[in-house]
């Protein structure tokens, strides 16, 4: 994580030396912005004439970034909304899109509950506010603390839409993956949601993630099994977007092919996510 925190400010720094013809501007999905980093960080390694500033923010940052002209792609972990379509229709921008690799989003939990796996019902009843104590599932008599991310998230959206749920009110809306993830290790009963990418470098350290059945009689999966999700298995898998302008392709042409190349597959995979094979 301070390696890639680095990364991003020395892109940032070189960056300015440059014409914005020489600079790729990424913003929008906080689950894809580390993700984003290393494979702009491989890229510069073989094309060191170009550079690439990434942020996060969220994927309806990104997207709005996109059609106001400060960024040249717009990541998300959603696909569009038609309202944002309907705002580029009417600046007659014509965008097009690449599924670069796919997540599985984690729900994680401290390791003092006593529960590796939960069901989506159970789920829905938690984040909804319907289940507000551990001990309606488990033995433990703590009342339940969501941590889940701002309206203006693609997980917060995708989360939303698959469960059919509002979320409940006590909800505490965090500005990232990270963040979710030092609230879970400190507080002993809450739960929390993240892109599968960044747990794989903090496990055990405090939290655990949990294995979804999508009802009591059905496989428990873990979004950290390959294998299930190769085989879309996994009921909170999905595909992570990059959006950008027709007008724009020739600029950044380079670096969609380097994602989709051997090594932009590779890197995608260490770093937790699953990687689109074409």
């Amino acid at each position: 994580m301070q390696r890639s925190i680095i990364a991003f400010f020395v892109i940032c720094f070189l960056m300015s030396c440059f014409s914005n013809q020489e600079t790729i501007k990424i913003k929008g999905s906080d689950t894809e912005v580390n993700l984003a980093v290393q494979l702009a960080e491989a890229f510069r390694e073989e094309r060191n004439d170009m550079f690439i500033s990434i942020s996060g923010g969220g994927s309806g940052l990104g997207i709005a970034s996109l059609l106001n002209g400060t960024a040249d792609i717009a990541n998300s972990s959603r696909r569009i909304k038609q309202s944002e379509l309907d705002l580029f229709a009417k600046k007659n921008i014509q965008l097009d899109s690449f599924i670069f690799a796919e997540d599985a989003i984690a729900f994680v939990v401290s390791d003092n509950i006593p529960i590796s796996t939960i069901t989506v019902q159970n789920l829905k009843g938690i984040l909804s506010g319907q289940i507000s104590n551990w001990n309606e599932l488990t033995n433990v008599n703590k009342s339940i603390n969501i941590y889940g991310r701002q309206s203006n998230s693609g997980t917060h959206e995708f989360i939303k839409k698959k469960m059919n749920i509002e979320f409940s009110s006590r909800s505490k809306e965090m500005n990232g993956n990270a963040q979710i993830l030092e609230a879970i290790k400190f507080d002993n009963s809450g739960i929390g949601y993240v892109g599968a990418g960044y747990v794989t470098g903090f496990l055990n350290s405090g939290f655990k993630v949990l294995s979804i059945q999508e009802s009591d009689s059905s496989e428990a999966i873990s979004p950290l099994d390959e294998s299930k999700i190769m085989q879309h298995a996994y009921y909170f898998q999905r595909p992570l977007y990059q959006y950008y302008k027709v007008e724009s392709y020739a600029k950044i042409k380079r670096l969609l092919d380097f994602e989709k190349g051997t090594t932009g597959l590779r890197i995608i995979k260490e770093a937790g996510y699953y990687p689109i094979k074409n």
